[in-house]
């Protein structure tokens, strides 16, 4: 029964990350017609990229993994009032910090603008950063209180805080940029004041919630409790632990600047695809398992715990599987039906999509960290997931330079994305190892046999997914239909009959996680009144 419940509160989760993902999708759109693969949309890229890794590594990464535990904790042993005690003296201490670091990561960059022998790609990125680097104090302290919601089971409204930064962009895309004059290096900053005022917006959002169930704003300077400093000292070590993917992320942009001014911009729009397979359940599992498993370990249930990851693990991959495999069959055709439009042209979507098939088989590795690190914090272990990951970087950064120096120069940025995926599956498999050392196996044979009967269809999938795309594409050309229509019409029809191929051969492979997502299902319609339905 819990087990359904974990699965079915992550489909919300994922229902409102999808939401998201679609939001994305459509801002996306409409920054590539925008923008396209200009120098300005890869300084925006880099820019985006500061701010956005204090988010993973302090926010919702780092900072609420080594919280909810705690504060579980003190609810469960000390009763509502002390927990929102010391949440008040978190939450102060974590605004103390943050506008502090913001405003001399403002001054800095002030200082440094003024320097006359400033480059060209560092004089358009630094702006950027100045603009949007308040965005990392308002994200972190809006993830604080996603992460108090979701310990309290109730994950709607932190679910849906993202697609507030997607609707905010959206609006300033197309109500701002157009209205400021002059080049696109210009406009671009109508774009960061939106990232700018998004922040403010997903704060916000959290404080009438937070008030219903008890806490009331303020602050609280006595940093003496104890408890404070334990979440800040597994905080420490966690920051790199939970967010080695979005390191990586960083020195893929920065080291993406020498290759071309187009590299950048490539990169971004083929991750960006990424993300709605991975919001579906991956990203959902993650917030859901931490206050699961730290319920577990509070009580040292580890077999409980091994089979949690088990069932979680096969539920992903059956997920995830065939939508990697399905990026990389339909990779070109979808970009093209999303993003190739004015500024984003057919030099665009081949770069782009180049990124794209070496990134697209990383679904499979990158939902690894997702189960596992959460259940290394839910036993306050922060020490381990940090190692591996610091580890990791550097592989990553070892295969960037690898790649960059012996890779075909517009080749070069799709070696980045191929090291992210290589340093990502070792991270993964390095985790999982030292589960199993600690806590027993998460049942390494029934999760492989469950893999090669998904992969099986997978594979089937995606050839039957190439095929008719083609197939669709040349009968709409035949029909003289418009292009972007026939697009449309090829690309959507193969992937509407691909997933009709999967469910059937996952039938046919008699595939438990088919049966037990559907059971999820099940189990959600004939409960709607559930303490996690947010």
């Amino acid at each position: 029964m819990e087990q359904r419940k974990v699965i079915r509160s992550a489909m919300l989760i994922g229902g409102f990350t999808s939401m998201s993902r679609v939001l994305g999708l459509m801002r996306d759109f409409l920054t590539a017609g925008f923008f396209g693969t200009s120098p300005a949309m890869s300084a925006f890229v880099v820019a985006f990229r500061i701010p956005n890794l204090f988010r993973a590594l302090f926010g919702e990464g780092a900072l609420s993994s080594a919280f909810v535990p705690v504060f579980i904790e003190a609810r469960q042993k000390e009763g509502d009032q002390r927990a929102w005690l010391l949440a008040r003296k978190v939450i102060t201490l974590v605004a103390t910090v943050l506008f502090a670091v913001v405003l001399a990561g403002i001054a800095a960059i002030t200082l440094v603008l003024r320097r006359p022998d400033l480059g060209v790609k560092t004089g358009m990125i630094l702006p950027l950063v100045r603009i949007m680097l308040p965005y990392m104090m308002f994200i972190c302290l809006a993830a604080l209180s996603m992460a108090i919601l979701n310990s309290h089971h109730r994950f709607a409204l932190p679910a849906f805080t993202p697609s507030l930064l997607n609707i905010t962009w959206i609006a300033f895309i197309l109500l701002v940029c157009p209205r400021i004059s002059g080049p696109l290096e210009r406009q671009i900053y109508g774009l960061a004041w939106g990232v700018f005022v998004a922040g403010i917006i997903q704060l916000g959002m959290q404080i009438p919630a937070l008030w219903r169930f008890g806490y009331r704003p303020g602050l609280s300077f006595d940093f003496s409790d104890p408890r404070v400093w334990k979440v800040f000292t597994l905080m420490g070590p966690a920051a790199l632990g939970l967010a080695v993917y979005q390191v990586n992320a960083v020195v893929d942009s920065l080291l993406a600047t020498w290759v071309g001014s187009w590299a950048p911009a490539a990169l971004f729009y083929s991750e960006r695809l990424l993300y709605l397979p991975q919001g579906i359940l991956a990203t959902a599992l993650s917030t859901v398992l931490l206050p699961v498993l730290s319920g577990h370990a509070a009580r040292s249930d580890f077999p409980e715990i091994t089979r949690t990851l088990n069932h979680s693990l096969r539920s992903l991959f059956f997920i995830m599987a065939p939508a990697a495999v399905g990026l990389f069959a339909l990779a070109r055709p979808i970009i093209q039906m999303i993003f190739e439009w004015k500024a984003f042209d057919a030099v665009s979507t081949e770069l782009t999509a180049r990124a794209l098939w070496f990134y697209a088989p990383g679904l499979l590795v990158f939902c690894l960290a997702k189960v596992f690190v959460p259940a290394f914090y839910a036993t306050q272990d922060t020490r381990t997931p940090v190692r591996i990951g610091l580890c990791c970087v550097a592989l990553n950064f070892t295969l960037n330079v690898t790649f960059i120096l012996t890779w075909p120069q517009y080749w070069k940025h799709a070696g980045l994305a191929l090291a992210t995926v290589i340093s990502e599956g070792v991270n993964g498999f390095v985790l999982g190892y030292f589960i199993h050392r600690r806590m027993g196996s998460p049942g390494w044979r029934t999760l492989g046999v469950s893999m090669a009967r998904i992969m099986s269809a997978s594979i089937a999938m995606g050839l039957c997914a190439f095929g008719l795309q083609r197939l669709l594409f040349a009968m709409g050309g035949r029909l003289d239909l418009a292009p972007k229509l026939t697009q449309v019409m090829s690309v959507l029809g193969s992937i509407a009959v691909a997933i009709v191929i999967y469910i059937l051969l996952a039938l046919l492979l008699r595939c438990p996680e088919l049966h037990e997502v559907r059971d999820a299902i099940r189990l959600r319609r004939g409960n709607k009144a559930t303490p996690v339905s947010g």
